[in-house]
């Protein structure tokens, strides 16, 4: 099987209440990516029960994963949207990376010390090898590029040294072949940008808009309605003080630089170019005008979205279209990958 050379894969996981922060980091750079790679899109459900095993609405939540990519203008005629759990490669390829990747760098990871906290005695296995699953599904496809936001980073890089270990490790078989110098799993390269790759919350701008956060208040999701858009950007918390004329004004100023993001990421600008444009306004004005752009931009989505989701049929041919493509490639990659490691049969 010949190495790609211009494949993304990405995924987001099904836990339902999916927001601006998931729509502005992830699914509009996901939808811009289709003009210039082939792309792979996966509703990583295998990933949702790392923390919580009992999900009472996995199935309609993954399909409202999937309606958000459709409706924000994913392709998936002509790009692969599916659901992780429907191509079992993805496991068998996460077990075997759990033997690749060492305790040391998984202990590294900060995102499950976060996510732990303090009880990681009782947080699950899956959860600590959750990076390992996640390198799983990108080298699955021997993906050569992956959009991530910040918190991802880590976990990356973590990818790109299984990646690497795996290609040294087995140098000597996988030149039989016929990959010769660059290994068998490409060192995959972050796709990291965008104005506001990173979205805070409504409520307290030094956090980031989180669908687990206890207020609703505090993130814009793209189920609500336009009045529902309104007045949370009405009541986002801000400032007495007006907008200024440069980005290095904003540094002690956390929701205002939040707001201005999200408006530039909206409108497709910079946030400099922004802040041009209303320096001097108070929040009072420039509250009306984010709403409107807001509203004008997720009000399509929000009303395909439910179309979609009314005929959730429709959703599962596509999902399950999706994994028959996706896992023709993936059982590819696992052929070799079982022949390199020396299994029989």
């Amino acid at each position: 099987m010949g190495q790609p050379t211009n494949r993304v894969f990405s995924g987001i996981q099904p836990t339902g209440n999916l927001h601006l922060g998931n729509y502005l980091g992830a699914i509009k750079k996901f939808v811009a990516l289709q003009d210039s790679h082939e792309c792979i899109y996966c509703v990583v459900d295998l990933h949702a029960v790392t923390a919580q095993l009992v999900q009472d609405d996995l199935k309609n939540q993954t399909r409202e994963i999937a309606a958000a990519f459709i409706a924000s203008g994913i392709d998936p005629a002509k790009h692969i949207v599916f659901n992780q759990s429907q191509v079992r490669e993805h496991a068998e390829l996460a077990w075997l990376f759990n033997c690749v990747a060492r305790m040391g760098w998984l202990q590294r990871m900060t995102q499950f010390k976060d996510k732990a906290g303090k009880n990681a005695q009782n947080a699950s296995v899956g959860l600590f090898a959750y990076p390992n699953l996640m390198a799983a599904d990108i080298l699955l496809y021997r993906a050569t590029h992956v959009p991530v936001g910040d918190d991802q980073k880590q976990h990356l890089e973590l990818t790109r040294d299984i990646a690497a270990k795996f290609n040294n490790d087995f140098a000597a078989k996988i030149s039989e072949f016929g990959h010769g110098d660059e290994g068998y799993f490409p060192i995959t390269d972050p796709i990291i940008e965008g104005p506001a790759t990173r979205v805070m919350s409504l409520r307290a701008g030094n956090n980031k808009m989180s669908k687990s956060e206890p207020s609703d208040m505090s993130r814009i999701n793209l189920t609500d309605s336009a009045d529902d858009i309104a007045k949370k950007i009405r009541k986002a918390k801000t400032d007495p003080e007006p907008l200024p004329e440069t980005m290095d004004e904003l540094a002690d100023r956390p929701e205002a630089r939040n707001l201005i993001g999200i408006y530039a990421a909206l409108a497709e600008k910079n946030s400099q170019e922004v802040l041009t444009e209303f320096a001097g306004q108070q929040f009072g004005s420039f509250k009306p005008a984010l709403a409107e752009l807001a509203v004008d931009k997720l009000a399509p989505i929000n009303a395909e979205m439910r179309k979609l989701m009314d005929d959730p049929d429709h959703v599962d041919s596509i999902l399950a279209d999706g994994a028959d493509r996706a896992r023709l490639i993936a059982q590819d990659t696992m052929k070799e990958v079982r022949e390199i490691f020396g299994f029989l049969g």
